[in-house]
């Protein structure tokens, strides 16, 4: 049975950061078998400074271009470069830019977005798919770039540097891209390009839209059509419909309640199974993992669900997940982190072919940070004494309490997250799994240094359900559909993912 137990963040409580840009370049489909940047992570240097500095306000009358390059014509994938300059007096938060770029699809074709590298560090830039609402001969979809916190701003004048920027159609078939009405394939060098368009908080302040289509319509936001998943392949799908812990359906669907001693969390605290628990929400059932404490390790009682088979590798998983940022009862403050994830065990210090991916959210911060802070983190490998850890990761230092829709997809060229049906954060090929894994939940606390009191308090973290398809990229409005079949036709469970 795989549990924390050898994870990054029960060594020493160490943050799950790491490398935080791509190498220069577009990885190959496989795995970059031997390619490793280590990182030693101490408390202080986890997070830099700039990663912790807030973004300047958008310049008051913002002006921006987008300069553009080609690096492919071919067949297998669009390869649009950009930089973004900075034409104003003043500086622009480059978390209020997006930039799209205008193509006809390909006949019944979905799409992955990818960053091969960036000056900016391709972790703080987003990808995300739309339709146009008034298609033409060269345009039916955009691709629309966005920039994390962490992108920073744009003094006046400079400009982004280097975006190399690239997306394919999912099961790697043919694109057509001589039909594209941003597409330059004369455009070999940087240059200005006003067949893509660039908005400041949603106001158009460069180039030239299809007719019709000017972006900046808060009616036409960003989609990931078509909804229609693929259909067949194999997939784990389930609704959380038990009675309890200690249901038989619930082990005999392979799930298994942890109650083994181990970290990650705080020394000596108790996994408590009795506290997954399960109810009826509307017409949903959910699962509810509760975490509480009363200040110390013999009253903190944590909890894990985790399937006990580790077979699943790559394709789509999703979870939606209800995060608190506070307690249910008791007094606030305690470094919680309540998690989805997959992973298997590091069979030796840096082995190379461990692999963990997780969305981990801090309600009131931790491991360095003073607040919360949503991390989506891809392990290649770690070892805990001394420490090394070579992983890359996306972060978010907002507050995600609530209910969010959770999705990662792995093929053999990239990780990549979603929150809400928005890109996260894209991850290098040479992160990929190179063993299969297990799919977990889990609610824990860092350390009890948070909150001191002895008052005694509980935190919950709710699942509405969780999917797998193996071997297929889907999109978040592909998984949604998904979900919405399976439970059209009644099916609280499904397993068809053969053991490995």
């Amino acid at each position: 049975m795989t549990t924390r137990t050898s994870t990054p963040e029960s060594a020493g409580g160490t943050p799950p950061t790491g490398t935080t840009t791509a190498l220069p370049g577009t990885p190959r489909r496989g795995r970059a078998a031997g390619i490793r940047t280590v990182t030693a992570l101490g408390m202080a240097a986890a997070l830099g400074c700039a990663a912790l500095t807030a973004l300047p306000a958008a310049a008051a009358d913002p002006s921006l271009k987008v300069q553009y390059r080609q690096s492919s014509t071919g067949s297998d994938q669009a390869e649009p470069w950009f930089k973004v300059v900075n034409t104003s007096g003043s500086a622009v938060s480059l978390g209020t830019v997006k930039i799209r770029y205008y193509f006809k699809a390909d006949a019944g074709a979905s799409y992955t977005f990818a960053c091969s590298w960036a000056v900016k560090g391709c972790a703080n830039i987003t990808g995300a798919f739309g339709t146009l609402s008034s298609p033409t001969a060269t345009a039916d979809r955009y691709l629309e770039i966005g920039f994390t916190a962490g992108a920073g701003s744009l003094a006046p004048g400079a400009d982004t540097g280097d975006m190399q920027l690239r997306f394919h159609r999912s099961n790697w078939a043919s694109l057509n891209q001589s039909d594209d009405y941003s597409f330059g394939p004369a455009q070999t060098a940087y240059g200005d390009w006003t067949k893509t368009t660039a908005t400041v908080g949603g106001a158009l302040v460069w180039g030239t839209a299809p007719d019709g289509n000017d972006p900046g319509d808060p009616t036409d936001p960003p989609t990931d059509p078509p909804t229609d998943p693929p259909t067949g392949g194999a997939a784990l799908f389930d609704d959380f419909n038990y009675t309890s812990y200690t249901d038989p359906a619930l082990a005999s669907h392979g799930w298994s309640v942890r109650a083994n001693s181990g970290g990650p969390g705080v020394p000596g605290a108790t996994w408590a199974p009795e506290n997954v628990t399960f109810a009826k929400e509307g017409t949903n059932s959910l699962m509810n993992l509760e975490t509480s404490t009363a200040g110390t390790s013999g009253t903190t009682e944590q909890t894990e669900v985790l399937t006990r088979a580790t077979k699943f590798k790559n394709g789509t998983y999703a979870a939606r997940v209800r995060f608190s940022d506070t307690p249910r009862s008791g007094p606030d403050g305690d470094r919680l982190v309540q998690t989805f994830f997959t992973i298997n065990d590091l069979k030796a210090p840096m082995a190379d072919d461990y692999a963990e991916y997780d969305f981990e959210y801090l309600p009131n911060g931790g491991w360095g940070e003073p607040a919360n802070i949503l991390y989506t983190t891809s392990w290649e490998t770690y070892r805990p004494d001394p420490w090394e850890a070579v992983n890359q990761h996306s972060e978010s230092r907002v507050s995600y309490a609530g209910w969010h829709d959770l999705v990662v997809t792995i093929d053999n060229n990239a990780i990549t997250y979603y929150v809400d049906g928005q890109t996260f954060g894209t991850h290098d090929a040479r992160y990929l799994p190179e063993r299969p894994m297990s799919i977990n939940f889990n609610q824990w606390l860092i350390d009890l240094a948070g909150q001191t009191s002895t008052t005694p308090r509980a935190y919950d973290q709710k699942v509405d359900y969780v999917l797998h398809v193996k071997d297929q990229v889907l999109t978040p409005a592909q998984v949604a559909a998904k979900v919405n079949a399976y439970r059209a036709a009644g099916t609280a469970f499904e397993d068809t993912v053969p053991a490995s």
